[in-house]
């Protein structure tokens, strides 16, 4: 029963990734954000192999973010958008 509620999130998680990507995809941010974004992304992924439920958490917060337009520092400018 345990193992059907792990597979249940990686499906949720699975979606949500893919709706975040898509949604950083769109923003009109400068490159620099994007890329700080992309690479959230990628450790919230690669973290989703070892602890889902702390991805899942991870995930949840930078979609809140994204919808409020909190965003990462541009490195390339050291401001915001």
């Amino acid at each position: 029963m345990e193992r059907d509620g792990q597979l249940e999130l990686y499906g949720i998680v699975a979606d949500r990734l893919k709706e975040a990507h898509a949604k950083v995809r769109a923003l009109q941010v400068p490159e620099g954000v994007r890329m700080a974004l992309s690479r959230k992304l990628l450790v919230i992924t690669s973290a989703a192999k070892h602890d889902l439920a702390d991805a899942a958490k991870r995930l949840e917060r930078l979609m809140n973010d994204l919808d409020e337009g909190r965003f990462p520092q541009d490195p390339d400018t050291g401001g915001s958008p």
